[in-house]
């Protein structure tokens, strides 16, 4: 496992959406897809992690990628803060 861990984001048209592309192998088998809180609940323990943080609607997850679906209130750079201290503390 690396000693750091890198986190692109990329933008999409959707507003409310955003992927985060990383150095880390987040799906080890196969891509995963919670459309809401319920599904997340039960899912992967990677899910279960990040549905815990507020204002995370929607979640994808790939291979070294998560598309992210915001609550309608959230702010980005709160939300992508969030998520990115979840993933330190659940890999690191």
């Amino acid at each position: 496992m690396s000693e750091y861990i890198s986190i692109d984001i990329e933008y999409s048209d959707d507003p409310d959406v955003v992927r985060l592309v990383t150095n880390l192998r987040l799906a080890q088998s196969g891509a995963e897809s919670y459309p809401d809180h319920d599904a997340g609940d039960i899912g992967s323990p990677l899910a279960q992690t990040l549905f815990s943080i507020d204002g995370l609607a929607a979640l994808e997850i790939d291979e070294h990628s998560l598309a992210v679906r915001r609550s309608p209130d959230t702010e980005w750079f709160a939300l992508i803060d969030e998520i990115t201290e979840a993933l330190k503390d659940f890999y690191l």
